[in-house]
């Protein structure tokens, strides 16, 4: 088992700008995207949860860029957990390139820090990370990365 959960994403024409590049806000769509598949895959609790009155805010986002990416090139979107607090959790992304012969290239990398809210959205205040995502993002801790 790796350190990092891995969302596979081939990239789309409409992803790309006029020049052919991959246009830069698609990076920040596929980090909530591969928080959404981990959620759905090893958090299904808390996917329930959220549909009560469990809120999931992102406080902070940025991705750092390397390579350049074009239209279907395949990816490798690797999540790890950075920083776990009582009401926030931090992630790292690592966006990979696999490469046709089997390598691979690092060509962005991100981080977001997302705070555990509840309450109706007048009176929303901050909650304790819940145990099931706890759980289940203990086995994606960052050991050696920052």
């Amino acid at each position: 088992m790796s350190d990092y959960f891995e969302y596979p994403h081939v990239v789309g024409f409409e992803e790309t700008n006029i020049v052919g590049n991959v246009y830069y806000v698609n990076y920040l769509r596929w980090q909530g995207r591969c928080r959404e598949m981990f959620l759905k895959r090893n958090a299904p609790e808390v996917l329930a949860d959220l549909q009560g009155d469990l809120k999931l805010f992102t406080l902070k986002v940025d991705c750092e860029f390397f390579a350049e990416i074009t239209a279907f090139d395949e990816l490798s979107i690797r999540m790890r957990l950075v920083d776990l607090a009582q009401t926030q959790v931090e992630f790292s992304f690592d966006y990979v390139r696999l490469d046709p012969g089997g390598g691979e290239t690092l060509i962005a990398r991100g981080r977001q820090r997302v705070a555990c809210m509840r309450g109706p959205n007048t009176r929303t205040v901050p909650t304790r990370v819940p145990e099931p995502l706890i759980r289940a993002l203990e086995p994606y801790r960052a050991l050696t990365r920052a």
